[in-house]
């Protein structure tokens, strides 16, 4: 388990559902209640190319709010398997956690009102502000999702998918359902440290990723039942690729590098 900052939820007050009070729970704790709450759908978010919800989970008088992208509600792509991208996020949680960089809010595979899908811990923020809005001074988060980015091998990090946790610094990334193609599919907004090297203290963390990512491990175990034999192939790959040249890959010719709207 990576970084463990609390992540705020709510509680009942004793006899008084109308005024909860905030809670600090680590990941792990969310985690469980993500899987095992009672999730309660309350409504559709707009301007989805996939269905997405609003809901809650509920579980020992604890609530949080989530997000719900169920399997069946995914549009087809043509250059992804059909039905996997809810497991690709749950899989760039998972080596966002691994990683110890803690970008990505806490993810699960589980049933909800329209079957299998993604639930994800909501994190409050200002619509308003994304990448664009708070990229300028250069905040040490951005570089770890720069090259988190080119680990998962992101086909659309837009502006909008970088959110900034609302009342604090804390930056959180969303929306990985286009990931871990065995192919090189990177679009992002992030080109800024194109050509740079590599801070040496994330060359340490993705060679520390690299051990678990070994035959029978743990974490191998996990994302083998979420992505294709050869896109964890080529994770792998990714890896060794950036240990060897200790840099931020650059734009490939030839190839669209951003994604499509910008935010």
């Amino acid at each position: 388990m990576g970084d463990e900052t609390l992540l705020r939820s709510e509680m009942s007050e004793e006899n008084n559902e109308e005024s909860p009070r905030n809670v600090a729970l680590g990941v792990e704790a969310i985690l469980e209640l993500l899987r095992r709450g009672t999730l309660e759908l309350q409504q559709e978010l707009p301007w989805s190319s996939n269905y997405t919800f609003m809901g809650t989970v509920r579980r020992d008088e604890v609530t949080t709010k989530v997000v719900y992208k169920p399997k069946q509600g995914e549009s087809p792509l043509w250059d992804f398997p059909t039905g996997t991208l809810y497991k690709r996020e749950e899989a760039a949680f998972l080596v966002s956690d691994a990683l110890g960089w803690n970008l990505v809010p806490p993810t699960v595979s589980r049933k909800g009102d329209f079957g299998i899908g993604m639930v994800q811990f909501f994190i409050e923020h200002d619509p308003e502000e994304h990448f664009f809005t708070f990229r300028e001074p250069w905040d040490e988060q951005l570089t770890r999702l720069a090259l988190f980015d080119v680990v998962i091998n992101n086909a659309d990090r837009k502006g909008g998918h970088v959110l900034r946790e609302k009342g604090g610094a804390k930056l959180w990334a969303i929306d990985h359902g286009v990931t871990f193609h065995e192919e090189y599919k990177l679009r992002t907004v992030i080109w800024e440290l194109a050509g740079d090297a590599i801070p040496q203290l994330y060359l340490d963390a993705l060679a520390g990723f690299q051990g678990c990512l070994v035959k029978g491990a743990p974490l191998t175990e996990r994302l083998a039942r979420l992505l294709g034999a050869r896109e964890l192939g080529m994770l792998r790959h990714r890896i060794s690729l950036l240990l060897e040249s200790g840099t931020f890959p650059l734009p490939r010719p030839g190839r669209p590098h951003v994604p499509w709207p910008l935010v």
